[in-house]
C-alpha cells in the first residue's frame, strides 16, 4: 500500500540525489507548471535563495520548484541546475524573451557529517529534477543523507535525521501534503509526545535536549552546535490560495514543527516552511488547511528520524533505546 507523500497533491512530484561517500545530497520538490508560493522563517540562523519574491506585494505569484539542499550556502548551487532542468522542458516566468523558473531554496548544514569539501551543485541539482516521481523515499536520503538531531552536545549527543513525508485528503477532495529534511538541534517527538530521537546520554540512551540544558550542560559544547542546525519543509495543497494565503499557510505549518521538534526555533537552527498551492480545486477555509498542514508536517518530522539509518558511528532511532 502506498505511504501518504506530498506527492498526493495534483501537480507535485520530488526528486532526490546525494553523494553516499561525502553524505551530502538535494531533495527537490517540483511543481512545473507552476504553484502559488509562500514562506515562514522561523529559526536565528536561515540560508535560503528567493525567498523575498514570495512577499505577497511583489511581482511574480508561482514558482516552478522548491529545493532542500545540504552543503550549507554552497548546497544553494544546487538551485541553478533546477533552474536550468525547468527552462530545458520550457517551464517559467514569461518574461517575453524567454521564460525564467523560480526556484526558491533553503539549506541544511550537514558539512560535520560525511566531507566538509563536497557539496551539492548544479549537476546534483539537475539529477534530483531527473529522479522526480511521485514515489518519495524517506529517511537517509537526498538532502536528508547527512542529517542529525540532538546537538547539544555537538555530535557525541547526536542521532539520525532524514527526510520524511505525509498527507492527508479532506473529504472535499483536497488533499494537504508535507515533506522534511529534519536537522535539528533539538529532538524530535511523535503524535503522543513520546521522545523519538534526540540528545544520548551515557550508554547511548536517549535522555534529551531539555534534559540536558536543565542540568547545566557546558555552554562550549552546543556553541559548538550553532549554526549546524536546521529543518526545512514544504507544506502543498492542490486548493487554489493567494500569495498571502500561501504565506499563511506556511505560517501556520509551523506549528507543526514546533509541536514535533522540542526545543523548535532556537538561535541555532534556520528553520524555514515554503507553501505551495497548485491550484486544482476551491479552497476550503485556510484555518482548516492550515490545522492540516501542522499535522501532516509533525508525522512527516517523525517520519523522517523513523526512516533514517545508522552512518558514521552516529545511531539511528531504531538504533536507541527509548527511555
Amino acid at each position: 500500500m502506498k505511504v501518504p507523500a506530498i506527492t498526493d497533491v495534483q501537480g507535485v512530484v520530488v526528486g532526490h540525489a546525494a553523494d553516499a561517500e561525502a553524505l551530502t545530497g538535494v531533495t527537490v520538490v517540483l511543481t512545473p507548471d507552476g504553484a502559488t508560493a509562500g514562506v515562514d522563517v522561523r529559526g536565528g540562523a536561515p540560508g535560503t535563495r528567493e525567498t523575498d519574491l514570495l512577499d505577497p506585494v511583489n511581482l511574480v505569484q508561482q514558482v516552478h520548484a522548491v529545493v532542500l539542499t545540504g552543503g550549507s550556502a554552497f548546497g544553494l548551487a544546487a538551485a541553478t541546475g533546477v533552474v536550468s532542468w525547468l527552462h530545458e522542458r520550457g517551464y517559467g516566468f514569461d518574461v517575453g524573451l524567454t521564460k525564467v523558473p523560480i526556484v526558491p531554496a533553503a539549506v541544511i548544514f550537514d558539512l560535520g557529517v560525511g566531507r566538509a569539501d563536497v557539496w551539492p551543485d548544479a549537476t546534483m541539482g539537475y539529477a534530483a529534477c531527473m529522479a522526480a516521481e511521485t514515489n518519495v523515499a524517506e529517511g537517509s536520503v537526498g538532502a536528508g543523507i547527512g542529517a542529525t538531531v540532538g546537538k547539544v552536545g555537538g555530535m557525541a549527543t547526536a542521532m539520525r535525521g532524514g527526510v520524511g513525508t505525509w498527507s492527508e485528503t479532506l473529504a472535499n477532495g483536497v488533499t494537504v501534503g508535507a515533506l522534511v529534511v529534519v536537522n535539528a538541534f533539538g529532538d524530535v517527538v511523535d503524535g503522543q509526545g513520546r521522545l523519538v530521537a534526540g540528545a544520548r546520554g551515557p550508554g547511548q540512551s536517549l535522555i534529551g535536549t531539555g534534559a540536558l540544558l536543565r542540568s547545566g550542560v557546558a555552554r562550549q559544547s552546543f556553541a559548538d552546535a550553532a549554526g549546524q542546525n536546521t529543518t526545512i519543509a514544504v507544506v502543498a495543497t492542490d486548493a487554489r490560495l493567494d500569495k498571502a494565503a500561501a504565506t499563511r499557510l506556511a505560517m501556520m505549518a509551523q506549528d507543526g514543527l514546533a509541536r514535533a521538534i522540542r526545543p523548535a526555533h532556537s538561535p541555532f537552527d534556520g528553520d524555514t516552511v515554503f507553501a505551495l498551492a497548485t491550484g486544482v480545486y476551491d479552497a476550503p477555509p485556510l484555518v482548516t488547511l492550515g490545522a492540516v498542514a501542522a499535522d501532516v508536517l509533525a508525522t512527516a518530522i517523525a517520519r523522517a528520524v523513523q526512516m533514517a539509518t545508522a552512518v558514521a558511528g552516529i545511531p539511528a532511532a531504531r538504533d536507541v533505546a527509548m527511555p
